[in-house]
């Protein structure tokens, strides 16, 4: 039996200086071991939509915000460092996602082990530069829900996990009213 330990010892170490080699060649095989965060919509707090004055595009525009549960399914922390996406507003009249703005934002967020805490996301849609967004506005105005898609791409610090990121993926669904 003193045999088979070391020999089972030399194994498990050529598989870990195997990996090793692998992970400083690449991120991929450590990072391989961070799960994404997982963002879902905060049920006590609604998506919002408000209509803003001439002073965001010639047409006006509206200012958007979504309120996001992020959670860290890992069993050690990370920090959420950056969220760039779109957002996308159904068209009621053709059925098509037309992308209302984006996102690029630089976070730092820290989560620790499989904890969860909820942010706002802020974001400004100019209806001149999207005029298939009109039948949305129409709808918001008069008082319609408007379904949303948040799609993007999360980078995450784990340390001496790597740095990687995820994506794309849908990351919030839901739908907002119009806040007078």
């Amino acid at each position: 039996m003193g045999i088979v330990l070391p020999r089972a010892i030399r194994r498990l170490a050529a598989v870990i200086a195997g990996a090793g080699a692998a992970g400083c060649a690449t991120l991929g095989g450590l990072a391989a071991l961070v799960q994404p965060p997982r963002f879902t919509t905060v049920p006590d707090r609604p998506a919002e939509l408000r209509l803003l004055g001439s002073g965001s595009g010639p047409l006006g525009g509206a200012g958007v915000r979504l309120w996001a549960r992020v959670e860290n399914p890992n069993p050690f922390g990370l920090t959420l460092s950056t969220l760039t996406g779109s957002l996308l507003l159904e068209s009621g009249r053709s059925g098509d996602w037309p992308r209302a703005a984006t996102l690029d934002l630089p976070l730092g967020l820290p989560l620790a082990a499989r904890q969860q805490t909820e942010i706002p996301i802020d974001l400004t849609v100019s209806f001149s530069d999207l005029p298939e967004l009109a039948d949305i506005a129409r709808r918001a105005i008069n008082g319609s829900t408007v379904p949303y898609r948040l799609e993007g791409t999360v980078g995450v610090d784990a340390g001496s996990l790597g740095r990687p990121t995820f994506g794309p993926l849908t990351l919030l669904t839901g739908e907002m009213r119009i806040r007078r």
